[in-house]
């Protein structure tokens, strides 16, 4: 399912709604319907049946975070709520990748792509109802020689 596909299956009273205006809503949105058919994919299979309610709860979590945050009277509140939502968002991001065995490349490649779009809506907006800036640490603080030990550890088949 496409994102425009699913816009037009919105029913009205959603699609009035005042927080609708807002993308990030509107995606997260999105991802909570296509993440109920992943969450049924993962459960099917023993291996992963774990990860289904992980990801279900992950994905869901963003959104409600979105539309809590936004209901607050304060920017330091919504930053506060939408802050969870971008952790949850992340999360789900964790759950996605750990299910790409079962998913499929192509499913978890679209989904890993518009998780980082939530992601980095959020990480322009958190600074603006806070105050100030998200200090993101330099990807450099994760990357070092070391990983190269786990180079040729091969994975179990």
């Amino acid at each position: 399912m496409t994102f425009s596909a699913w816009k037009k299956q919105v029913p009205d009273t959603i699609r009035d709604e005042p927080l609708r205006g807002m993308r990030v809503y509107r995606v997260s949105l999105f991802a909570s319907d296509v993440s109920l058919r992943d969450a049924g994919t993962l459960r099917d299979e023993d291996r992963t049946k774990s990860l289904a309610d992980q990801l279900y709860r992950a994905v869901g979590s963003v959104g409600a975070n979105i539309a809590e945050g936004y209901s607050r009277g304060t920017g330091k509140d919504r930053a506060r709520f939408y802050e969870y939502a971008l952790g949850s968002a992340r999360e789900s991001k964790d759950w996605y990748f750990k299910g790409r065995f079962v998913l499929g490349d192509e499913v978890t490649q679209h989904r890993l792509a518009f998780m980082s779009e939530i992601v980095r809506l959020l990480l322009a907006i958190i600074p603006k109802q806070r105050g100030g800036e998200i200090r993101e640490p330099e990807p450099s603080c994760f990357l070092s020689d070391q990983d190269k030990v786990l180079e040729n550890v091969p994975l179990a088949s």
